[in-house]
């Protein structure tokens, strides 16, 4: 399976960048199919090439979503149950 996620651009050179994925995770990414990409831009990350801007308000919410998610596996109890009531 492949996810798509939101970073922060943290360094630029050319066509290459660094982002931060949350937590500070730095990762290299292509960023040929951004246009105009800037140090602070949100954009969204998918196979190591930028593929969208977003918006840094949605950008957060889904980095925090992204922790939640991340937290329950170190707390299996906190695993919802698919089963129904």
């Amino acid at each position: 399976m492949c996810i798509a996620v939101p970073a922060r651009i943290e360094s630029l050179d050319g066509q290459q960048g660094v982002v931060d994925v949350g937590g500070g995770v730095l990762l290299p990414v292509n960023l040929s199919l951004i246009e105009e990409p800037a140090v602070g831009d949100y954009i969204i990350v998918h196979a190591g090439f930028g593929i969208q801007k977003m918006d840094k308000a949605r950008a957060q919410e889904a980095l925090e979503m992204l922790k939640a998610l991340t937290d329950m596996d170190d707390d299996p109890d906190s695993v919802p149950s698919l089963q129904e009531n």
